[in-house]
Parts: C-alpha cells; sequence; structure tokens
C-alpha cells in the first residue's frame, strides 16, 4: 500500500507548489458522466451557479472552452464554445473571481481573463434573447441587455426577459386602433403591447411620434397616446401625400416597443391627383371625402355645405366610366343618402334633385360617382378661323343641384385660356348623362404647325373646373401650314378638306368652307427657284451625284415629271423613293461642263433654273501629315484642286482601307481624322467623291505604333491651376493636339429616386383590397442644387506641349472650389488614346485639387511704403498654403526683372534669396513716387502675387536741418567743456575703457541687427539639407533600433554586457540544477506576498546603493516581462506604498529622483507601453531634430580637444572665438562591389570644413557616403585610413598627429584638412587600415561618453594637443555676470566673449521649427493617446482622491516626474536609446538645453528670469508659456478622456508580452537577482519568517529550496 501511494505521488504531486507536502487518498470518487467530448479530451472545470442553474466551464486539449448549461431538470446543453489557444490544452487552474464575472484560463505559455458572458455585446433585445446565453437576459425598462442582478427591477415579473429561456419574446406593439389619422386630427390612438411590465407610483410611459412626445394614458387595453399638433409633425416630402413616422412607446429614454404610423394630408392628395380631383380624393387609400359644392378634399365626415361623397373602398370602376373613378357613398346635406331609385327628369321642367334622391331606405345606399367629363361627343378636328361648336358627354352633373346649370368651356391654347360659354342638356333616358355644348367660336393659333392640340375643360361659371379625363382635348388645323404651293395643297390628307383658293392678291391653301373665291382644281406651271449650292452645285464627270431642285408646282406624283427632268443638258432620272423631297439623279457628262436645269410637268408646262451646274474632274496632289499612331484619332489635311465636287456627304477619304472621318472641304483641302488601323507601315490616300474615285500618287501616310504613357507627376494642383505636370512615355511625337482633361463628379452617387413607402395592408383599419388602392405618384422635379455643391459633372480642359518623343508638358487647368469636395479624375487625351493619372502616376496615387496659396504683402502694416532690404540676407514672405501643391523649384519670384532665387518653401513661409545689387526698373513716363523702385512679384501657377515695391538699404548721408545744426553746436560746446573737465580728473586709462565700451556698444547693435537674417538664411539652408535627407529617407527609413537593443539601452544604461546578451554562466554539470532552481525562483516571484517583502527588505538596506536599486528594478522587469500584467499590478501596489510614505512627509517630492526600485520600474514600464508610440508617432519628429541639430553643428568649426563648437544651444560648449574656415567639397572614392581595395569605383561627394581634423573628416564623409546604412552597420572610424590621391601615383595617408604636426613648446596641433593644403574637389577614399586596429564596427556597445573631447588625454610626454584653441588661453563664460566693462575690459582687446552668445539665437532660431514639431508629437491629443499614459494618469488620480490631496499642483507635479521626466527627458537626451545612431558631446550639449526646456514646460511654477539667469533658460523665455500652455491642455485632454479599464490595459499588456517573448533572456536576469538574495539571504529569510501570511505560505521555506538547488546551498531543509 505504501508503494502505491508513493507512485500515486509521484504521478499525481498535487498541490506540490504551494503546500509543505503533496496530497492524495486512497479512496476513490464516482459520479456519472452527464456530457462527452470525444473529439477532445477535457482538462480542465469550472462551475457557477446562476439563476438556480449550474453553469459548467469545460477546457480541453484543443485549447477550446465549452460552455456548458445543466438545468435542475437534468438538461444538459452546450451553448457556447470559444477558442483560447489553438493547439493548446487549457490548465486544470480554471478559476472564476470572487464575483463570478471573470474566468482565468491557463494554457503553456498565457493567461488569459475572460468574461464569462458578453451581454453588453447585445445591443437590442432580439439579439440579446438569440444569444441564448444562461447569464444573460433583456432589461425592458433599462434597455439593455444584462445579467438580472444588473436590472434594477430584475426580480419583478415581465422586467427581465431571460435570454436562455426560447419562450420569451420582446415586446411589441400588437395593435393599434387606427393606424393612420388626417395631420393635425386630434384622435386617441390605442396601443396595444401584451406583457407590458407595471409601474411603480408616480411613473408613467410616454407616447412619441418620431421625436415629438405626446400624452400617454395606461389602460386595461393597452396605453392611449393623442396624436400631436401638426406644426411639430415631420414634413410631408414634396410629391407625397403622407409622411410614415416611428410610433414607439418609451419609458424615459429607453424605447419599450415600436411600430409605424402614418399622418396624411387630403389637400395634398387633391393637389396630386392632377385633372381628376374628386376621385383622386374618394379613390385614395385614406379616409379622404370630397365636398361637391366646395370643391374641396377633405377628412372630415360632412360638409359644411352641399353634397358629400365619401370614401368607400368596395370594388373597381364601372367599365363604362370616363376614367378609372372609385364608387362612393352619396350623402346631401339633409343628411340622407341616395338610394338606388332614380327617376325620369323633364328637360322643360327644373329638376328637383333633393326629392329625386331622396330615400325612405336609408340603409341601402347606392354606389354613385364624382361628376365628370367623358368625351368629346362631336369631331374633335376643329380648323381655324372658322366658327364651331364642340359637343361633350359628362356624367352626374346633377350633384351640383344646379337650377340654370350654369357652365363654360375653357380651352388652354398656347398658354391662353379661351372662355367660351356653354349649355347643358340631359340625357332623355339616361338621368345621369348630360350634354355640354360649347357656343360658335372662331379658334386660331400662331405656331407654324399643321395641327396644335388644345386641352379642354369644363368649368362652373367663374367657380371651379369639373372633373375631366386625362387625355380630354381637341384638335386645331391649319391647311396653309407647309403647303405654300398648289401641288402641296392638293395632296393634303381628305379629313382636313383643304382647297387651293385663288384670289386676287394671292393664291393660298384653306379650309374648303372658308373659301369665297374660286377654288382651283389645276396647278399652274412649275417655277424653280434655284439649285441648292448643297445640294449640290457640282458633281464629278462620272456622274452619279443625286441632285435636289426645289420649287413650287413641280408636279403632284414621280409620273407627272418623268423622263422630263435635265441638268446642264444631261437627262435626270427621278428617284421616286425621294420625290416627296424632289430628288433626281444625274447621269455621266464625260467631259467637264456647266449648264442649267430644266423641268416640264405633264399637263402644266416647263421650268428652268436660274443656277448653273458643273461637271467637274478632282486632282489630288499632297497630303500633311505623312505619319500618326495606328489608333488613329489624327487630323489630315488632303490637298488637290475641285475637291468641293458633289454632295458633301457622299464625300469619303480612307487610309489603307481605313475610314477617315471627313471633318471640313475646301475647293483645294479636305480635312479628316484618321480611324483606327490594326497594322503599322505605309498606306495609300483614297477619296470618293460618291461613285468616282481619287487616289493619291506618289505619297503616302505611314501608321506609327502608339504613343504609350509610363509616368506623370505630380499628383496635386492649386485650384486656380497653371501647376505643370511633366508626362513620360513613348512615341508621344506623333500625337497633334495632346490635352489634359479634369473631369468632377459628386463624391457619393446621387440618391435614387424616392419611391413610396409601402404599408402593410391592416384589416381593421378600414378594410379593403389593398391592390385596389394603389395610384399613380406624379413625378416632382429634383431640387435645386445648393449653391457651392457640385451635383452634376464638369469637365475642364488644358492644352499639353509636346516638347520630345519621350515628354509632354501639361498645366493644370482652373477648377472651381467644389473640387475639394468632389471626385476628381484626370486624364490625358492623345488624339483618340486616353491615359487616366492613377494608372501612370505610380503607385496607383489619385489626382487631388489642394487650396489656392496665399501671400501677404512684404510691408502688412503700411503697402504704400517700401520693403526696405539689407543687402546680404534673403527676404521672408509669409502666407498660408503655400507648399501644398507646389515645390519651391516651380515658384518663381522676380524683384523688377531680377530673378529672386526661391530656397525654400513651407506651408507659411517663402524664403529667396534677391540679386545683390538692386534690379534696374526701366522708367515709364509719368511715374513719380515709388513707382521708379521695382515690384516683388511672384508667380505660383496661375497665380501672380504683387507683394510691393523693394528698395535696398544703402548708407547715405544724413542731412540736417540748420536748427538741428544749431543745436548740435550748442551741444558739441557744453560737451568739449565736460570733456575738458573729465581729461583732468580722470585717467587716461578710464577715457580707452569708456571708448571700448562705446565700441562694444556699437559691435552688439549690429550683431542684433544681423542676427534675424542670419536665422533666415541658416534656416532656408537647413531646410533644403533636410529636405534632401528626406528624400534618401523614403528608401532607407529611420533606423530605429530592435526592441531588443532599445530595452537593453533603457534598462541597463551604461553596461557593456547587460543580462539581455548574456548566457546563463554556469558549470555545464550544474547547468540542469541551477535551470531548475530558477525556475523555482521564477514561480516564487510570481507570489506577489514575497516580490514586495523582497524589495522593501532590500531598500532597507544601507549597502543597498541607488545604483543597486536601479539594477535589481531592471532585473525584475526582465524576469516579469512575459507577465507585465502581474508586473503591472506589483508596480500599483508598490506605488501606493511610497504614495503612504510621500503623503506623510511631502507629496510634491515623489517620483523626483530614481531613490526607490519602484521609481526605476516605473521608468522601464512607461518605457516598454511607449515603444510603439515611439516608432508610429513621436520618432519621425525626433530624428528630424536630431538629424537637423548634428547637421547645424557639423557646419561650423568644432574643437576635438574641448569639444567646443561655433553652433550650439549650449552657453558652456560655445566656442568663443573668431576662427576662419571654408566649405570643401571632396570626391570620395567609392570602390565598386566586389573590387579589391586599390580599385576605384564611383565617386560620391562630402562636404568638410578646411580646418576639421583628420578624424573629423573621416566621421563626416563617411556620414555622408554611408547615409542609407544605419550606425551599426557602418566601419569603425579608427579602423579606416583617409588617403589623399592626386594623380595616378600620388597616395598620400592624412592623420591627426604625424611627422608634420606643429608643436610649438609643449603644444602639438592637430593636424587638419588646411594643414596637409587638400584643395576644393580633391579626391580622397577611406582604405581599411593594416593591423590590430583593421577591424569591422558590426558590435558597437553603447558607452555613454564614447566620443569624448580629447582634454584628458591630451598630456603625454609633457605635450599638451589643442585643435582650435588652447584651453588654458579661452575665455570662459563666468557663471555670474561681471560687474562693469571697466573689470572686463583687460580680458582680450579683440573682441568681448558675450558677442559670439548671439550664435545660440542664430542656432535657436534655426531650429525652432524642429523643437516645435517634436514638442507638438508629444503632446497632441489629436491621435490615439497611449494607452499606458491614461492608465497611469487615471491611476494618480485616484490615489490623489483616496489620500485627500486636491492641490492641483501636486497631482501636475506627479504626472510630470512620471511621464515627461522619467521617460521624455530619457529618451530626449540619449537619442541612442531609440534610434542606431552615434551621438556625439555637442549634439548632446544641444539635446540637453531642449530636454531642460521641454522639463521647465512641465513645471507649474513661474520662472523669474534675471541677469544671472542660465543663458538656456533666456534662449527659451518667450516659448516656455507656449509649450506650458500645450502641456497643460495635454494633462486636461487626458483627464477628460474615456477612461481605460483593467481589462483594456491588460488586454494590451498581454499583447505586448507575447510580441516581445523571445527579445529577453528571463533566466540570466534571475540568476542576477539571485545574487542579491545571496547577499542579503538571511534578511530576507528573517523578513518571511516574521510575516504571518508569510510563514502560512511557507514562503521562506520554498526560498530555502531555491538556494538549495541554485548554489547547494546547505539550509534547514
Amino acid at each position: 500500500m505504501w508503494l502505491v501511494l508513493q507512485n500515486t505521488l509521484k504521478a499525481y504531486p498535487c498541490g506540490s507548489d504551494h503546500t509543505p507536502s503533496p496530497m492524495a487518498s486512497r479512496i476513490p470518487l464516482e459520479a456519472e458522466a452527464v456530457l462527452d467530448s470525444p473529439s477532445a479530451r477535457l482538462t480542465a472545470v469550472a462551475v457557477d451557479v446562476r439563476e438556480g442553474h449550474s453553469i459548467a466551464f469545460l477546457g480541453d486539449s484543443k485549447g477550446n472552452l465549452h460552455k456548458v448549461f445543466l438545468g435542475s431538470d437534468g438538461q444538459v446543453k452546450t451553448y457556447a464554445i470559444s477558442t483560447v489557444q489553438p493547439n493548446s490544452p487549457i490548465h486544470s487552474d480554471l478559476l472564476l473571481d470572487q464575483n463570478g464575472a471573470q474566468i482565468y484560463i491557463m494554457t503553456s505559455n498565457a493567461v488569459e481573463k475572460r468574461p464569462v458572458a458578453e451581454c453588453g455585446d447585445h445591443l437590442d433585445c432580439y439579439s440579446c434573447l438569440s444569444a441564448r446565453d444562461p447569464y444573460c437576459g433583456w432589461c425592458v425598462l433599462d434597455g439593455r441587455c444584462g445579467l438580472r442582478e444588473d436590472c434594477q427591477r430584475g426580480s419583478l415579473g415581465g422586467h427581465w426577459l431571460w435570454s436562455f429561456d426560447a419562450a420569451q419574446q420582446c415586446l411589441a406593439i400588437q395593435e393599434l386602433n387606427v393606424y393612420n389619422v388626417s395631420r393635425g386630427d386630434k384622435t386617441p390612438i390605442i396601443v396595444s403591447v401584451p406583457g407590458l411590465p407595471a409601474l411603480g407610483k408616480g411613473e408613467v410611459y410616454s407616447c412619441f411620434f418620431q421625436d415629438t412626445e405626446a400624452p400617454a394614458r395606461l389602460s386595461s387595453t393597452g396605453v392611449t397616446c393623442s396624436t400631436p399638433d401638426a406644426d411639430i409633425l415631420p414634413l410631408i416630402g414634396q410629391g407625397d401625400d403622407s409622411v410614415m413616422v416611428a410610433l414607439s412607446l418609451r419609458f424615459g429614454n429607453v424605447t419599450v416597443a415600436e411600430t409605424h404610423f402614418t399622418f396624411y394630408n387630403c389637400s395634398l392628395v387633391q393637389q396630386l391627383s392632377g385633372r381628376r380631383p374628386c376621385q383622386g380624393c374618394v379613390g385614395s387609400r385614406w379616409g379622404c371625402n370630397w365636398c361637391i359644392h366646395r370643391h374641396l378634399c377633405t377628412h372630415k365626415h360632412t360638409c359644411d355645405q352641399g353634397v358629400t361623397i365619401y370614401n368607400q373602398k368596395v370594388g373597381p370602376p364601372p367599365a363604362h366610366s370616363c376614367y378609372a373613378a372609385r364608387t362612393a357613398f352619396i350623402l346631401f346635406p339633409s343628411g340622407a343618402l341616395a338610394t338606388e331609385q332614380t327617376r325620369s327628369i323633364d328637360h322643360g321642367a327644373k329638376p328637383d334633385y333633393a326629392a329625386m334622391y331622396q330615400s325612405d331606405a336609408p340603409d341601402s345606399p347606392t354606389l354613385l360617382e364624382c361628376p365628370c367629363v367623358e368625351k368629346v361627343q362631336s369631331s374633335s378636328l376643329l380648323p381655324v378661323n372658322v366658327e364651331s361648336k364642340i359637343t361633350l358627354l359628362g356624367q352626374h352633373l346633377h350633384l351640383f343641384q344646379d337650377e340654370d346649370l350654369d357652365y363654360e368651356c375653357v380651352l388652354d391654347v398656347e398658354k391662353r385660356s379661351v372662355v367660351v360659354e356653354a349649355s347643358v342638356e340631359t340625357h332623355p333616358t339616361e338621368p345621369t348623362v348630360f350634354f355640354i355644348t360649347c357656343q360658335l367660336h372662331q379658334y386660331t393659333y400662331a405656331a407654324l404647325v399643321e395641327e396644335y392640340r388644345a386641352v379642354i375643360n369644363i368649368r362652373r361659371r367663374n367657380s371651379f373646373v369639373i372633373d375631366s379625363a386625362e387625355d380630354l382635348h381637341v384638335t386645331l388645323f391649319n391647311c396653309s401650314v407647309g403647303r405654300s404651293d398648289c401641288s402641296r395643297c392638293r395632296t393634303a390628307e381628305p379629313r382636313y378638306g383643304c382647297v387651293w383658293c385663288s384670289a386676287a392678291a394671292a393664291s393660298s391653301c384653306v379650309y374648303g368652307a372658308s373659301c369665297t373665291e374660286e377654288v382651283t382644281h389645276t396647278c399652274p406651271a412649275p417655277v424653280i427657284h434655284f439649285v441648292s449650292p448643297i445640294d449640290p452645285v457640282s458633281g464629278p464627270v462620272e456622274g452619279g451625284t443625286v441632285v435636289t431642285i426645289s420649287g413650287s408646282n413641280l408636279g403632284q406624283r414621280p409620273e407627272d415629271v418623268q423622263n422630263s427632268v435635265s441638268v446642264a443638258g444631261v437627262p435626270c432620272h427621278v428617284i421616286h423613293s425621294r420625290y416627296e423631297v424632289s430628288s433626281r439623279r444625274t447621269t455621266s457628262s464625260g467631259e467637264e461642263k456647266s449648264g442649267q436645269a430644266l423641268v416640264s410637268v405633264r399637263g402644266g408646262g416647263h421650268g428652268r433654273s436660274t443656277h448653273v451646274f458643273s461637271f467637274q474632274d478632282p486632282v489630288l496632289t499632297g497630303v500633311s501629315p505623312l505619319r500618326g499612331p495606328k489608333a488613329g484619332g489624327s487630323g489630315l489635311s488632303i490637298r488637290g484642286h475641285r475637291l468641293k465636287t458633289g454632295h458633301a456627304g457622299e464625300v469619303s477619304v480612307s487610309v489603307g482601307g481605313v475610314p477617315c472621318l471627313v471633318l471640313t472641304i475646301e475647293d483645294d483641302q479636305i480635312s479628316c481624322q484618321s480611324g483606327s488601323s490594326n497594322r503599322t507601315g505605309d498606306h495609300g490616300i483614297t477619296v470618293r467623291f460618291g461613285g468616282a474615285e481619287r487616289h493619291l500618287q506618289g505619297m503616302t501616310y505611314h501608321y506609327t505604333p502608339n504613343p504609350n504613357i509610363t509616368r506623370a507627376s505630380p499628383s496635386k494642383s492649386f485650384l486656380r491651376g497653371g501647376r505643370t505636370i511633366l508626362v513620360s512615355g513613348h512615341n508621344l511625337d506623333v500625337v497633334q493636339e495632346p490635352k489634359l482633361r479634369v473631369t468632377l463628379s459628386p463624391p457619393d452617387p446621387l440618391p435614387p429616386r424616392r419611391r413610396r413607402r409601402s404599408v402593410a395592408w391592416r384589416g381593421g383599419a378600414g378594410g379593403g383590397d389593398p391592390g385596389a388602392w394603389s395610384r399613380l405618384r406624379r413625378i416632382v422635379p429634383e431640387p435645386v442644387c445648393p449653391d457651392g455643391t457640385l451635383c452634376g459633372v464638369k469637365q475642364y480642359e488644358s492644352l499639353c506641349a509636346v516638347i520630345s518623343s519621350t515628354v509632354i508638358q501639361c498645366t493644370t487647368p482652373a477648377v472651381g472650389p467644389e473640387a475639394r469636395r468632389a471626385r476628381v479624375r484626370v486624364h490625358f487625351l492623345l488624339d483618340s488614346l486616353q491615359f487616366e493619372f492613377s494608372s501612370v502616376s505610380g503607385g496607383g496615387e489619385v489626382f487631388s485639387y489642394q487650396p489656392d496659396p496665399l501671400l501677404f504683402p512684404l510691408n502688412r502694416k503700411d503697402r504704400s511704403k517700401p520693403y526696405h532690404h539689407k543687402p546680404g540676407s534673403i527676404i521672408s514672405v509669409e502666407g498660408v498654403n503655400l507648399d501644398l501643391a507646389i515645390s519651391k523649384e516651380e515658384v518663381v519670384a522676380l524683384i523688377g526683372d531680377g530673378v529672386c532665387t526661391v530656397k525654400t518653401l513651407t506651408h507659411h513661409h517663402l524664403y529667396c534669396e534677391p540679386p545683390a545689387q538692386q534690379p534696374p526698373r526701366p522708367a515709364r513716363r509719368g511715374e513719380e513716387g515709388l513707382n521708379h523702385l521695382p515690384e516683388f512679384t511672384v508667380q505660383m501657377g496661375n497665380l501672380n502675387f504683387s507683394l510691393g515695391r523693394v528698395q535696398y538699404d544703402s548708407q547715405a548721408q544724413i542731412s540736417f536741418p540748420l536748427e538741428a545744426q544749431v543745436g548740435v553746436g550748442v551741444g558739441a560746446t557744453v560737451v568739449a567743456l565736460m570733456v575738458l573737465i573729465i581729461v583732468l580728473i580722470y585717467r587716461r586709462k578710464s577715457k580707452q575703457a569708456m571708448r571700448d565700451y562705446k565700441k562694444v556698444q556699437i559691435q552688439l547693435e549690429n550683431l542684433e541687427t544681423s542676427v534675424r537674417d542670419r536665422c533666415k538664411k541658416e534656416f532656408t539652408d537647413l531646410m533644403t539639407e533636410m529636405m534632401d535627407m528626406s528624400s534618401d529617407l523614403v528608401g532607407s527609413g529611420i533606423p530605429f533600433l530592435q526592441y531588443r537593443t532599445y530595452a537593453e539601452r533603457i534598462f541597463f544604461p551604461g553596461h557593456q554586457e547587460s543580462p539581455l546578451r548574456r548566457e546563463l554562466d554556469v558549470p555545464e554539470g550544474r547547468r540542469q540544477t541551477v535551470e531548475q532552481g530558477l525556475v523555482q525562483l521564477s514561480n516564487l516571484l510570481n507570489s506577489k506576498l514575497f516580490l514586495t517583502k523582497f524589495i522593501h527588505t532590500l531598500e532597507v538596506q544601507r549597502t543597498f546603493s541607488p545604483r543597486d536599486r536601479a539594477y535589481v528594478a531592471s532585473l525584475l522587469t526582465v524576469a516579469l516581462h512575459g507577465k507585465l500584467e502581474y508586473f503591472t499590478d506589483i508596480l500599483k501596489t508598490l506605488l501606493n506604498d511610497l504614495v503612504d510614505q510621500y503623503v506623510a512627509k511631502n507629496p510634491k517630492l515623489m517620483l523626483r529622483r530614481t531613490e526607490s526600485v519602484v521609481e526605476k520600474l516605473l521608468t522601464n514600464w512607461m518605457s516598454i507601453c511607449l515603444f510603439t508610440f515611439l516608432r508610429e508617432s513621436a520618432g519621425e519628429s525626433f530624428y528630424m531634430l536630431f538629424r537637423a541639430i548634428k547637421h547645424q553643428v557639423d557646419k561650423g568649426p568644432v574643437d576635438a580637444v574641448t569639444g567646443k563648437a561655433k553652433y550650439t544651444l549650449n552657453d558652456n560648449r560655445l566656442l568663443r572665438e573668431d576662427v576662419e574656415y571654408r566649405t570643401l567639397t571632396l570626391n570620395v572614392l567609392i570602390p565598386a562591389p566586389g573590387a579589391d581595395g586599390g580599385s576605384a569605383g564611383q565617386t560620391a561627394p562630402a562636404k568638410v570644413l578646411d580646418c576639421d581634423t583628420i578624424t573629423q573628416v573621416k566621421e563626416k564623409v563617411l556620414e555622408q557616403t554611408w547615409k542609407g546604412t544605419s550606425f551599426s552597420q557602418r566601419p569603425h572610424v579608427d579602423s579606416l585610413n583617409l588617403e589623399w590621391r592626386a594623380g595616378v601615383a600620388g597616395h598620400l595617408i592624412l592623420s591627426d598627429e604625424d611627422l608634420t604636426s606643429v608643436t610649438q613648446g609643449s603644444w602639438k596641433r592637430l593636424n587638419t584638412i588646411q594643414h596637409y593644403k587638400v584643395p576644393d574637389g580633391a579626391t580622397v577614399a577611406l582604405v581599411p587600415r593594416n593591423g590590430k586596429h583593421q577591424h569591422h564596427y558590426d558590435s558597437h556597445d553603447y558607452m555613454p561618453g564614447e566620443k569624448t573631447p580629447m582634454l584628458d588625454d591630451g598630456e603625454e610626454g609633457g605635450v599638451r594637443l589643442w585643435h582650435l584653441v588652447k584651453a588654458s588661453e579661452e575665455a570662459e563664460l563666468p557663471k555670474q555676470r561681471r560687474g562693469s566693462v571697466r573689470e572686463r575690459g583687460g580680458e582680450r582687446a579683440k573682441a568681448i566673449p558675450e558677442i559670439y552668445l548671439t550664435r545660440l539665437l542664430s542656432m535657436k532660431g534655426t531650429l525652432q521649427k524642429f523643437v516645435d514639431d517634436l514638442f507638438t508629437a508629444i503632446l497632441s491629443t489629436s491621435q490615439p493617446i497611449p494607452l499606458a499614459v491614461k492608465y497611469f494618469f487615471d491611476m494618480l488620480d485616484e490615489q490623489a482622491t483616496q489620500h485627500n490631496i486636491t492641490d492641483p499642483e501636486t497631482i501636475h507635479i506627479w504626472k510630470t516626474n512620471s511621464l515627461p521626466l522619467r521617460f521624455w527627458i530619457n529618451i530626449l537626451k540619449n537619442p541612442q536609446f531609440i534610434f542606431d545612431v552615434q551621438a556625439s558631446d555637442h549634439v548632446d550639449a544641444v539635446l540637453s538645453v531642449i530636454a531642460q526646456t521641454f522639463m521647465d514646460s512641465c513645471t507649474i511654477a513661474e520662472h523669474k528670469l534675471g541677469r544671472d539667469s542660465p543663458i538656456n533658460k533666456l534662449l527659451y523665455a518667450r516659448d516656455i508659456p507656449r509649450y506650458k500652455h500645450m502641456v497643460e491642455r495635454y494633462y486636461a485632454d487626458i483627464r477628460q478622456a474615456i477612461s481605460a479599464s483593467d481589462q483594456e490595459m491588460n488586454s494590451a499588456l498581454a499583447e505586448l508580452s507575447r510580441n516581445y517573448a523571445g527579445e529577453v533572456n528571463h533566466l540570466v536576469a534571475l540568476h542576477e537577482l539571485y545574487k542579491y538574495i545571496n547577499k542579503y539571504y538571511d534578511q530576507i529569510i528573517t523578513a518571511l519568517e516574521e510575516d504571518a501570511m508569510a510563514q502560512k505560505m511557507q514562503l521562506g521555506y520554498r526560498l530555502q529550496q531555491v538556494a538549495a538547488a541554485v548554489e547547494n546551498k546547505v539550509t534547514d531543509l
């Protein structure tokens, strides 16, 4: 039995990690399985109880989590399966938190915390109930999906609908008593909602029609809602007669149930019914009724006066109706309904309609129709100018109850109303049918058309128009239109009754009844008016030309002129099919001849033309151009004689059988457009003149390959256009008229025409067949397009210029402001070919239009005054949108006729370098005043700016008026007396000091005035260089470090070999045991109690130095890097202890220094969480600032010994000496790939200074020739020699020190380029150094201060090295300013050092843009705030609230010390932490000033500046308040942002742990940590034994196990 137990203990060591001894049992537990998992083995289980049911969470061997519902009745159902980690078994440690809301899931390499249910993902009731999740349910009155305990009334019936219950249904409106009412009609609406929850006392439901609230009253049948007033309801759309709104039942802001409800307007029904208002009203789907006497459609049940026709949907209309009318009930004013009984009407007496329709049985009403006019009973064809009657058929006119039957006819003729009196008679047998007769009237119209359709209506006299059929009209006709001669009149259609009426004045074609003279039956002789010049006047001698002869009386049939027509004496055959237009075809003449046309009509004489027709022979002589693309579209000009022969429509051109579209025809030239051919080469040209052909002899047309576009740029333009687009391709010179077309179209497709919303038919809302009530909808015009909005498509074109066969230049056309919101498409039109810009722009870039730039005048205060320019400086022009769509090379700036060379173009500034001398301006007559000065103009595309006149400053003599001269004379006398007294009192040395002071004053004034010009010029040069560098970065990218290197430099700064690089250094025989012990130590660190005890114990040890604290914190960071959620929890715990500690003392001092482990942990935590933000957001701005500093510093002299530079922001690193130097451009030989060291490849230019040491030259050459390679991949500067090559055999190795070095006493000067007299343009090469120094700098170990100055190493054997200035001779700027010039006068006679402090201002102004960009990138909240920053700042706010800290300054200091101080300052001072670069001391000095400025900006306290303030604070004195405002807004925006939950933060941390899992070596870190455990072993053990909880968890015992395994230490085990 003991053996069995031992085996069990070995096989199942349950609890061995947390208890003194394993647990096991000899008695097995048995249970019946309720669920089988055949696909995967179940590995974990956790159970929760909700709503009286059990819910099991089962993990399996494939990484899936099964959610199983276990009902009290034995029901088992798996309702959800989610994948945690594919193919990774879930460990048995499946735990629910204390609230049962979260479940912890562990796999082999990760721990996840997931919610047991995600009820909040379901946003509506249907989604919530369909989820079938036993945790979830729909809280009716809260309007959300959640747990029952989260629902305020969840325990009450009907308030919480359980999702797992399939019988549960969401609340819905089951029925309404009415589904539509008239707009504005107050009607109670009864809303029936089954299962509506009961409310408490004082609580009510609300009814909402769309967004309009209406009173609601709860009753036994449901909720009764009152319809709102019409003025607060949504408007009815144009072309509609109703509006459908959402009717919702709400409780507070929660919608309980919802349906649709309709409001209609009977007046709109009448308006939309056209000529049938009564029928449209009673036939509508709404309850509209028709008031006959008021001619009104109303929703009321009775009319105020007259007869009412009720809307009754009972069936289709009678077949004999005049239109598709609906049957309806009719009600007379007395209230009696009309019956089926009808009576005959006496035509002689006035009918008594009230008596006629009086009924004894009102319960059986008769179905009657609206009064209407059905059709025209008489002939609808009426001649003009002849008196005619019109008879129409009407029905149901008796409903008007007229006694006089007073009506009138109204005809619409050419927008005029012709009113004619009408009489009405009743049908003898049908009393509801009436005959309406319009009295005699002469109708006429002015339009030159044969027929005119006139709409006719019947109107009650001076009242309203009666319903009529939609097509009710009469047709007026005029015989004289189109029948100007007898022949045409005789051939008119018989139904018109037209005759040729002979009159004394003039004969004409008229209606037969209106002819008062003799009617002509025989037409006179023909008359030929002309042979039309276009029909034609010539033809080829071969004949076949169709000739049109126009005239009058040319016969009535083709047979009348058959064989009796001749042209120029040649018989002409009549074409019968075209006789209607009098066409004839000529025959061949065989020779060139001319003559008249002759026509003879059978029995009617003959006629002769006055025009002459010619037979002629066309000849072709040439063509141009001689070539074009085979795609066609080229314009050809064919030259010749007599080319205008025959019909222009019968002249055709073909090139090699391909048709050429004829454009114009002249007597000596034909223009046509070539067609598309499927082959290239030479082709003949043929011209056809009808049936005759002519061929071009001796010349051909050559089809070339099609032109092709391969590249087009740029892709932006201003709205005003004019920007040059460069187009590259092949065969472009064959294009005759290249164009650029810009198409603007709306950004989104126009919405489809709105359709009437279909409404579900409800039998209880008025009964009937919905199909019978469909009504045609009137088409309403689209609304007018608003101003500034593009509603259609617009096109703009501009011509392009062919430069060569490979280049075309196009200019963008000007467009309107709507292009900013439109979809822009650009095409290049190459004759018949077109290319879209996006397909040839490279990368599919889309063309866009940007806002126009705007330049401000040079002298903005007073434009009438000239701008004074100091020669030698640059001109700065301010504006907006300057660089959006143009480059500096495209901008033309002129001063008069002189060019101002544009150096830099930014968004708000244009910098240009003007001519050295003021350009002359030609004098113009009458110019006075400023007109002689040159004008400063700037051209940007089509935009021209005139910015004022420019005057160059000169040292002109100043003339004084006489009064001033007298004053000066008197003053001079007084001064002379004073000087005499001073000479007697003061010594000569005092006078010299005063003169020196005045000299210095003048010098300072001159320097101050030049600072601005120097800043502008330096900034222009720097921006030019940075733009070039930006283009280089496109290929190589910013050299960001990998995360492993980044973490190593952040965690362990200054350590040459960090734990991230080393391997575990233990004997191989003990490696396995040690690794097991380190794994146990890792498990022990997972105990929060042990870890906090461990840290607090170390911190109280006196030998535990600040350096040890930082090192241990970084080791813990590495050890816990794979469990960042736990690491964050530890950080929060330690931070809470730190707050407790500082609150008792001075809370403002917290986190100011790295004096504790938690402060270094915070630095590391921020660095881990913000690494992605650095790379994606702030890194680019920081790198551009770093490059700008390096470029600016390297542009001036830098002392290699002292490290001081001419260009810097740090006054302690300022070179206060005038050093003469010049810039040289060296040609650096770069060896060809694969060549040996002596083989020459290509050369690359490199700029250096002649005062640079050889080492400095090598660094600059490496920087410029290896600019596409990161620093760690470049050769080390010490591994290379600089070789100067002059000629074939002239190779000289240059070095800092050699036999030629200049030595003066104990001082030796380092060699420079100037020392070797290397000329500008010299050729140099970097060659490998032989010997032990030759190595590749692959493994540059980061060491702080690696490139320190040589000051400390300068003394060797009594010789001191110097470069630019000797260290002992340079005048240092004292920290405390000295008193007077007298005290400083003896320092240097040549210059006073303070003068050179203006270089700091110049450097600051040059870098200002890059500093602003970096601070903006760091402090901007326009992009998402890093989650870690929001989370930590919220945690600080919580700590302040818990400790009752209300001082905002204290909280501001905490946030500043945690983020800017602990992270950003560290990064700003050390760019090598994030980039693969080398930071020199002179660059670090500048970054230190910028970092200090950033830190000053993050403090609340105001800095009082004075004479003794540091120089760097004075430099940024004006900028710091602006930066402070940015920081305060940044903190405020973070505080107002949405809080980051623990779940979101843990999810992000878990992702970081996974992403960087392989980047750290935690075993080495654990081994290093153990060294500290071993050092303070006794103290740690004592602390653990003194803690009761630690004793209970046996933490001391477990640490002894770790010590025994790692160090083989003998313990008390």
